[in-house]
């Protein structure tokens, strides 16, 4: 046939068009070994289909060592660059989850530093308001863009914020910081998903995800630990200052890596730049991020500032109610240029994964949430301590993590692991309901190894994505996956604390009646100024502890209700093998 490389690229057809094709590329190993047919549109027709979303025209097989743009790329990291990769990807996300957390036991003394109280529910707002606005967004570009550049584009971001925060004189300063670090925090858990489902194939990413997720739930869980360590021996400016060393180390390596993609994407440039920005759906963004700042507004007000049938309450929630619809039906035209495309939302397997990831993490973000009040006002103990209390929590989960991604690679199948990880989160929930002012040691400490089962079921959803969506879609579905977690654990938290609140109340008034219920809330859940509401050894401290006590269990219904949801959700996943597939000896059929 001669040399195929001083042929001429011929025209490519349009859709319509004789020989035009969307089957995807050949495999990367094909293309590196020069074995790529070169201009037959019949041979295209049948190429691999492993991914049908990609269009493949004759042009852009001119050369042996040509990668198509939109192919699924099989080329992938190996040896000591991989665990270079993963220790970097692990760190950024250990210092994301660390982030969300570690600010809990700090705000006392930033509201100090500043005299800002009013402000305090602005502290964790913001982030959350800028995080899950953004996120729907981050999956799309990262469908266009190298995950590498747009990642790192990202955590500078997310670093940004953070030294904000960190040299902050005014809560007005701190608050314009956690915004600039939410901002950043939206492109960052979706995107080191994203970045090791490029660079590992599928057989081997649930381990090493199972990695990055256990170092997650540390930093989630110890984060008001550290920081209470912080606050109290150094500044709680250091919350903030620990994420520019640490960070700063894993960018570089991260940064004179070569990453791949799990689809091929051209070189990153102003004019890729320019030819992306108007395929990101902005006009849906604009839509889309009114309606959801207006939802967590009304959530963050009603818990603190107005009262919950006060107009710019009522307001918040009916803007919100109006402007969602409108996004719904500029998503449903866009078809599948959306920033979420109905075609793959709609999906089974997106919308129960989403929904299953969503419970469970919720369910894990109240817990981390409530679990340190329980500890302090009801037990008694100080910041410290209440972090110590929740080592069996965090040792369990990382134990869980670990296991379940060391052993799905090996058994191959997700849904048993989602389902026992609902099923007996939601039985520790039922027990650690239970907890009261007398609760043994050996009893608050095995339901919380048994809650730590959660872990099992931290990656399912992520596995079930990316085993069943096409890799051109995978950043995308990952990202509404990472959405509908984030967003569910902002309401919810805020959910959570009205439940809180008002039982306490409710309870004060009964069982300890000559308190003001409006002074065991302003109070706080330290364990001094719980106890300082009454006199000690007497019957009125015991009935403010039992009131406590009776408004976490009831805070720990949502939590049963949060895993049992999931339990429910995780059977709708599909029962698929995610093993690598023996390959045909030659001369097989």
């Amino acid at each position: 046939m001669g040399d195929t490389n001083n042929w001429p690229a011929p025209k490519a057809p349009a859709p319509g068009e004789e020989g035009y094709t969307t089957s995807s590329s050949l495999s990367f190993q094909e293309r590196e070994k020069g074995n790529a047919p070169n201009a037959d549109a019949s041979v295209l027709a049948a190429l691999d289909e492993k991914n049908p979303d990609a269009a493949v025209t004759t042009d852009s097989l001119t050369s042996e060592h040509t990668l198509i743009d939109g192919a699924e790329n099989e080329e992938y990291v190996t040896g000591y660059k991989l665990a270079l990769l993963l220790f970097s990807v692990t760190t950024f996300f250990f210092l994301l989850m660390l982030d969300m957390s570690i600010i809990s036991t700090a705000v006392p003394q930033i509201t100090s530093d500043f005299h800002s109280l009013p402000d305090i529910g602005w502290y964790s707002g913001a982030y959350q308001l800028a995080g899950a606005t953004l996120q729907p967004l981050t999956g799309k570009l990262y469908t266009r863009v190298s995950a590498k550049w747009v990642f790192l584009f990202f955590f500078f971001i997310f670093e940004v914020g953070s030294l904000i925060c960190a040299v902050s004189q005014s809560s007005v300063m701190f608050i314009i910081g956690r915004a600039v670090a939410g901002v950043g925090s939206s492109g960052l858990q979706n995107g080191s998903l994203t970045v090791i489902a490029g660079a590992a194939p599928l057989d081997k990413q649930p381990m090493y995800v199972a990695y990055m997720m256990a170092f997650g739930q540390i930093g989630l869980i110890a984060g008001p630990l550290i920081g209470g360590v912080f606050t109290q021996y150094v500044t709680w400016r250091w919350c903030f200052y620990i994420n520019l060393p640490l960070g700063g180390l894993a960018g570089i390596f991260l940064a004179f890596m070569h990453v791949p993609d799990q689809t091929v994407k051209p070189q990153i440039s102003f004019k890729l730049l320019r030819e992306v920005i108007p395929q990101l759906d902005l006009i849906g963004f604009a839509i889309f991020a009114p309606s959801a700042v207006m939802l967590l507004l009304a959530l963050q007000f009603g818990s603190s500032q107005y009262p919950w049938n006060s107009s710019t309450v009522i307001g918040l929630f009916v803007g919100a109610g109006v402007t969602f619809p409108i996004f719904l039906w500029w998503e449903r035209r866009q078809g599948d240029e959306a920033m979420l495309p109905f075609s793959m939302v709609g999906r089974r397997i997106v919308w129960v994964s989403a929904l299953y990831g969503a419970a469970l993490m919720t369910s894990i973000f109240v817990g981390a949430q409530f679990f340190p009040i329980y500890f302090q006002s009801v037990k008694g103990v100080g910041p410290t301590m209440s972090g110590v209390n929740m080592l069996p929590s965090i040792l369990s989960s990382v134990v869980f993590i670990l296991v379940s991604g060391a052993l799905l690679g090996r058994l191959g199948y997700y849904l048993p692991w989602g389902a026992f990880a609902g099923a007996a989160t939601a039985v520790a929930a039922g027990m650690i309901s239970m907890w009261g002012p007398d609760t043994t040691t050996a009893f608050w400490i095995g339901t919380q190894i048994l809650y730590g089962a959660r872990g099992c079921g931290i990656q399912i959803g992520l596995v079930a994505l990316q085993n069943n969506l096409p890799p051109a879609q995978s950043a995308l579905g990952v990202a509404f996956l990472i959405f509908c977690q984030n967003f569910s654990a902002a309401v919810f938290s805020v959910v959570a604390n009205t439940i809180f609140q008002q039982t306490l109340q409710k309870q004060i008034t009964i069982l300890a009646p000559s308190i003001d219920p409006a002074m065991a809330l302003a109070a706080g859940g330290s364990a001094e100024a719980v106890r300082a509401l009454a006199p000690p050894d007497s019957p009125e401290l015991r009935g403010v502890l039992m009131a406590f006590s009776k408004a976490f269990d009831t805070t720990a219904y949502l939590l049963i209700a949060c895993a049992s949801l999931s339990f429910v959700a995780s059977w709708g996943m599909g029962w698929i093998d995610v093993r690598k597939k023996k390959q045909p000896e030659k001369g097989e059929a």
